[in-house]
């Protein structure tokens, strides 16, 4: 409401940073979502990644994973008055164990339908559920859905003249994970590539792969689009196998009725 564009990322600034832009190129750091004293704390030594925040009702509610052991990671979630805050935690959504998938990380909000959704999941599925009104608990009663297979992470949805577009990353984080996407006519799919196959059996299209000096491309975030109608995406890469993530956006090109970064690698 601002004006600004916020942006939240996985901690290596520890409690997890916060920039913001006025035109997605320039940043500037405001500062971080928690503190040593605010910090969620249901998994001690879990790191703070992948934050997904939504404004809901009157309040910006901040979604965020945190690793356990074995695989028993969780969601957690906050809220707060503004993009900066202060964020008051509310403590764990989802566990690993409490429902039943393991890695259960990367989650993403989305509301259809005057219903409020949870996507998440790490190379053990992509899972859906519905979330309370307050989008701080789940719906009572609610199950989970499988909505794709056990190869990817870091799900994106977005939706284009009648279309959900699962947008998700797959492949070696360090060198070879790569942009992915899959459509359907409904929110909880089935999802399909160009020749129909279903997500679930590990079918899609590619949206951008490693090339021009950029390694493992994924993990994308908003489509954004600008003034012109030119859609634009946010993503992280590398530039050598291993190194440090870097953020990039790149313009979407729409190929009958596909997204994709021209030529499938990083401009």
């Amino acid at each position: 409401d601002d004006g600004y564009y916020y942006l939240y990322a996985t901690e290596d600034i520890r409690n997890l940073p916060i920039h913001r832009s006025k035109n997605l190129v320039d940043w500037e750091y405001v500062g971080t979502a928690f503190t040593d004293r605010t910090r969620p704390d249901f998994e001690p030594n879990g790191g703070l990644w992948a934050p997904d925040i939504n404004k809901i009702g009157d309040r910006y509610v901040l979604y965020y994973s945190q690793p356990g052991e074995n695989n028993k990671h969780a969601i957690g979630v906050a809220s707060g008055p503004s993009p900066v805050g202060p964020f008051t935690d509310h403590g764990k959504l989802i566990g690993s164990d409490e429902i039943g998938v393991d890695i259960s990380i990367d989650q993403f909000y989305i509301e259809e339908d005057g219903h409020k959704y949870m996507f998440w999941g790490s190379f053990r599925g992509i899972w859906a559920i519905e979330l309370a009104d307050d989008g701080l608990s789940l719906k009572p009663g609610a199950g989970k859905r499988k909505i794709a297979g056990d190869q990817y992470e870091g799900t994106y949805i977005h939706k284009r003249d009648g279309y959900y577009y699962l947008i998700v990353s797959t492949g070696d984080f360090m060198k070879d994970y790569h942009v992915v996407v899959g459509r359907s006519r409904s929110l909880m799919g089935p999802y399909v590539d160009r020749a129909g196959r279903d997500m679930l059996g590990v079918h899609h299209e590619l949206v951008v792969g490693n090339g021009n000096g950029f390694v493992a491309p994924g993990h994308n975030a908003e489509f954004i689009t600008d003034d012109k109608g030119q859609d634009w995406m946010l993503y992280h890469t590398r530039l050598e196998v291993g190194g440090p993530r870097y953020l990039l956006l790149d313009r979407i090109e729409w190929n009958d009725g596909w997204p994709e970064v021209r030529g499938h690698v990083p401009a």
